[in-house]
């Protein structure tokens, strides 16, 4: 029987091996007793799912065994981006949310994710509490459920569709006039993920000139994992290269909760440069003001634009509900981080690819210059920050080595020496020439994150290196 471990964004597994309609129900009821035992179970639920096989199936499991246990459910009646249900379960004031996504992860996972009131990514102490309870009841029937008619007779089921007041609210952050009045033609691309009709729809109801490619649903998100990144969006990128006309390219992930950039000449715009880049636009030019929060795998160019403006950056952990807290109790006026997750003060506390993609259109029609000519002119202004991720494959042996040697590293790694070492999540490697790298342990495979940043490329890449090797060798 499956072990229940929640990682930084919910429990995933592998359909059909531990991710079943038993291991579903049984987390179900333990998110429900949480519920009871916190005192907030008469608020109801918002349960929603992505755009996997079996979504929905999952979604209505989930929504019998709460029935059961005199929870009522909201649910959605399609597949629903992440930060829409986060967005709904707010505007309810619901006691939480359920969703059924497995987000960026190939076509054969799934998980739960698991929303307290207060919006975000449910906290370690949240997620402890759950596993616990879920682990104590595997293999035994331990709940009750009901026909989904009767729980909507008895009050306890409820169909909904939160559409329309996302779009309200993103309508209202975001300046469409002025996206529509730069005449510019936008590609979109939600990957077939849950994302379809939502970033389309907002513009072409504002005026602006759309082309979308992969807008239909396709549990096997065309073949690749749906993750917006440069290695899995080859034919959106060759569509913007061909196109003169197409000025921006905006991509979502399986559920919409992480963006993709592509510039108007099929340039890839890495995360962490997007980051900086809306954080120096939102102060210079939407006159807003506050510090901003970004992980500690996340590129310190953002810290030099808080640095340029007079302002603060937090640093947090890995994994955006932490993130997130800062921006539901309204301390910072964005945060991010480099696996392309961000959200703003106002919004709800989640990873909202949607409303990244729109302020990024926003600021290219505003600025009326590419997105390349914006960075070299923020270079020139804060200074040149270049950043990059890569996986280290793990031998049995080098995976044992590896704890000890991260504890206890040399003065010096590829000639640089450390002058400080960041054990927040992982170990980050502060260098006397104001570079950095940090190794971060994959909790479910035998590899390791290298994250680097330098203030050239051609630093960039032999700290990528020198990194590599201290791992292998």
């Amino acid at each position: 029987m499956s072990h229940i471990k929640f990682g930084t964004s919910g429990w995933r597994g592998i359909l059909c091996e531990d991710f079943t309609l038993d291991n579903v129900r049984v987390v179900t009821q333990a998110i429900a007793d949480h519920l009871h035992a916190e005192g907030l179970a008469d608020k109801g639920l918002v349960i929603g799912y992505d755009a996997r096989f079996m979504g929905a199936d999952f979604a209505r499991e989930t929504a019998r065994v709460l029935a059961g246990a005199g929870i009522k459910s909201y649910f959605c009646i399609r597949d629903t981006p992440t930060p829409v249900i986060s967005h709904e379960l707010l505007r309810r004031q619901a006691a939480g949310a359920i969703n059924f996504t497995a987000s960026h992860n190939p076509y054969n996972y799934n998980g739960i994710k698991f929303s307290p009131a207060w919006g975000g990514p449910a906290l370690p102490e949240t997620t402890g509490d759950i596993e616990k309870r879920a682990n104590a009841m595997l293999g035994e029937i331990v709940f009750k459920d009901m026909s989904l008619d009767k729980a909507a007779e008895r009050g306890l089921f409820e169909e909904i569709d939160p559409r329309a007041d996302y779009f309200v609210t993103l309508r209202r952050l975001i300046d469409f006039e002025a996206i529509a009045a730069s005449g510019m033609k936008i590609a979109v691309n939600p990957l077939f993920g849950s994302g379809r009709d939502y970033l389309d729809t907002l513009l072409i109801e504002a005026g602006v000139q759309v082309v979308t490619i992969n807008d239909h649903l396709d549990p096997y998100f065309g073949g690749e994992p749906p993750e917006p990144a440069e290695a899995h969006i080859p034919d959106f990128i060759e569509l913007i290269k061909g196109d003169d006309s197409i000025a921006l390219g905006l991509a979502t992930d399986g559920d919409a909760d992480r963006f993709g950039i592509v510039d108007s000449d099929g340039s890839y715009i890495e995360p962490n440069y997007i980051l900086a880049l809306l954080f120096d636009y939102m102060i210079r030019k939407k006159g807003l003001r506050g510090n901003a929060a970004r992980s500690v795998a996340t590129s310190q160019l953002i810290d030099a634009v808080a640095k340029y403006h007079g302002v603060e950056v937090v640093e947090t952990p890995v994994g955006f509900k932490y993130i997130g807290e800062y921006i539901s109790e309204g301390k910072i006026l964005i945060g991010g981080e480099e696996s392309a997750g961000l959200s703003i003060c106002g919004h709800v506390p989640e990873k909202d690819g949607i409303l990244a993609c729109l302020l990024v259109a926003e600021m290219v029609a505003v600025e009326k210059r590419s997105l390349g000519e914006l960075l070299a002119d923020l270079y020139r202004r804060v200074g040149e920050i270049y950043a990059r991720r890569i996986n280290i494959q793990l031998s049995p042996e080098l995976e044992a080595a590896l704890p000890e040697k991260l504890q206890n590293p040399p003065k010096q790694i590829g000639g640089r020496k450390i002058s400080e070492i960041i054990r927040i999540d992982g170990n980050k490697y502060l260098f006397d020439d104001g570079s950095w790298m940090l190794f971060r342990k994959s909790g479910t495979e035998p590899v390791v994150r290298l994250y680097g940043e330098a203030g050239t490329a051609v630093a960039l890449t032999e700290l990528i290196k020198a990194g590599e090797e201290f791992i292998l060798q």
